[in-house]
């Protein structure tokens, strides 16, 4: 795979396309670290009730906040990522 060049016209265009791919790993490491949680939590006495349907929502639930978590602020992995990320594009990698 050749590496895509991070100077010359594209490279804002490259940025944020790190940028992106950054926060979006962020989110899924949030969603996976939130994810034990809502599976141990007690739902049958909760607001809807749990049940297999509330089950089935779940996942795409621990999504959602996690992709939220990460859009604001997050726990920082993004920014730490997206550095590493632009390292490994300047050097080539």
């Amino acid at each position: 795979m050749q590496a895509l060049s991070i100077t010359g016209p594209a490279a804002p265009d490259r940025a944020v396309q790190l940028r992106k791919a950054a926060t979006e790993f962020e989110a899924v490491a949030i969603g996976e670290l939130l994810a034990p949680m809502f599976e141990t939590a007690d739902t049958a006495h909760g607001l809807f009730g749990g049940g297999e349907a509330e089950a089935t929502w779940r996942p795409m639930m621990v999504q959602a906040i996690g992709r939220q978590m990460a859009a604001h602020g997050g726990l920082g992995l993004a920014d730490s990522i997206y550095s590493a990320l632009m390292r490994a594009q300047e050097n080539g990698k």
